[in-house]
């Protein structure tokens, strides 16, 4: 099924995660910074410091405002700092993973995606 014309231009991942995760991607080759006079990245570095409204503008920026993301990429522990804004995001695109850092496992139940499924099968 081919993919509707809306969606064509979305090529790019965007990551909002610790100082690990975002440069491990950035070295798999994920860094992309818009052409002057903005220059946006994708992608923003997370530590103790930054401030929750700092993430959730650098959320809705990558959600809402930029057309050519397809995926974005948020460690989970930093998605539970804005847990409100992934809870209520329902767009198909970007899609928008929970994914593991180095110093914070994974924890299924938390992760959004996976609470949307099991209410649609019921469990």
């Amino acid at each position: 099924m081919a993919a509707p014309a809306q969606n064509k231009d979305r090529q790019f991942l965007a990551v909002i995660g610790d100082e690990d995760t975002v440069t491990g991607l950035l070295l798999a080759g994920v860094g992309h910074v818009t052409a002057p006079p903005d220059s946006q990245k994708n992608f923003l570095v997370v530590d103790s410091k930054t401030e929750n409204s700092a993430i959730e503008a650098a959320f809705d920026r990558f959600t809402t405002e930029r057309k050519d993301i397809a995926i974005l990429l948020i460690n989970q522990h930093i998605a539970e700092r804005i847990r409100h804004r992934v809870e209520t995001y329902t767009a198909a695109f970007p899609a928008v993973l929970e994914i593991p850092s180095k110093d914070h496992p994974y924890d299924p139940e938390k992760d959004s995606v996976l609470k949307r499924v099991r209410r649609l099968f019921g469990e």
